[in-house]
């Protein structure tokens, strides 16, 4: 009898020490997310806020339950390539790609470890073999380009009855081709015609302005490749010049003095890449995940552009559009 109190004490020790060791295991194997960016820029940062802000909704917590880790590339391909390795040889449970280029990256560095993106056709950029089966590491959305340029195409010409023929700006390397097959689609069924202007550099851009006046271009598109997308104040303010409207495929275009916008909210996106995410930590695979495709659509519209090329922009449009900036 004497020694059941000390049997009983030893083992609810032992008991009270198993615990601490299972609480210990489970700090230690916090899951692990690591977010690969092309740059540092605003809207970079603002898709981190984002997706930060999709985690708490669902009841991550960073720091607690989960650890959250960005790596920036500051527009350098091969410092981008250098973070998806260190991610990849860090063992991260997830990569989050937050658009094309840093998508290639880390799917360069690891076929192994799920990756969420967000980007314009993962299916022609050869990362998943369909959007309902992606088959491998990578899944996330898709912000529809393909199917938006006949759309984007339509308001342009809505905002500017008289425009004719469309200057495309593009990177000579761009994966474009679905996009500009239905970017021909549209303007066919809309009486335009389109011409292709590449741009390798800020410094070809004054050059190809030249050309799309000798050419008669009275209006352009500008396609989403990130390379442009850091042209976009030079071309805003070449095209201004030449009194040009023009059409993007991203807010932050606009922005920048671009007529006019209309594309998935990637606001929304990156929030919702966190869905995504958490669905991989509980267990999913991301072959089985099916690619979603954005439910949330934005037109923005530039007044200040508007006005400095002359143009009214119809009533219809404006009381459709979700952001219109105004006249500073």
């Amino acid at each position: 009898m004497i020694g059941r109190p000390v049997t009983l004490l030893v083992v609810t020790l032992a008991a009270a020490l198993a615990a601490r060791g299972v609480a210990a295991q489970q700090v230690s194997g916090v899951p692990r997310v690591g977010m690969l960016l092309q740059s540092s820029a605003e809207h970079e940062r603002r898709g981190v806020d984002n997706f930060r802000e999709g985690m708490r909704s669902i009841g991550w917590i960073e720091g607690s339950s989960v650890t959250l880790e960005e790596r920036y590339a500051d527009g350098d391909p091969a410092r981008l390539s250098a973070n998806a390795a260190a991610f990849a040889a860090a063992k991260v449970d997830v990569i989050v790609a937050f658009s094309s280029a840093p998508a290639r990256a880390a799917r360069q560095a690891t076929s192994a470890i799920p990756i969420v993106t967000d980007m314009g056709d993962p299916v022609a950029e050869g990362l998943v073999a369909s959007l309902a089966r992606p088959g491998g590491n990578v899944t996330g959305l898709s912000s529809m380009l393909p199917e938006l340029v006949g759309k984007q195409l339509e308001i342009l010409k809505e905002a500017a009855p008289r425009v004719s023929r469309i200057g495309v700006l593009l990177q000579p390397d761009a994966g474009v081709a679905q996009q500009m097959t239905e970017l021909e689609r549209a303007a066919a069924t809309l009486g335009l015609s389109v011409l292709m202007f590449a741009v390798g550099t800020a410094q070809d851009l004054p050059h190809r302005f030249d050309e799309m006046t000798a050419a008669g271009v009275d209006a352009y598109f500008v396609l989403n490749e990130p390379r442009t997308t850091v042209m976009r104040g030079d071309i805003a303010g070449l095209a201004l010049r030449r009194r040009l409207p023009g059409v993007a495929q991203q807010r932050r275009i606009v922005e920048a003095g671009v007529l006019l916008s209309y594309s998935a909210s990637l606001d929304a996106a990156h929030r919702r890449q966190a869905y995504c995410v958490d669905k991989i930590l509980k267990g999913a695979k991301p072959a089985d995940l099916p690619v979603e495709q954005p439910t949330t659509f934005e037109l923005v519209i530039n007044l200040k552009t508007a006005k400095a090329l002359g143009l009214t922009i119809p009533y219809q449009i404006l009381t459709r559009a979700d952001e219109v900036i105004e006249l500073g």
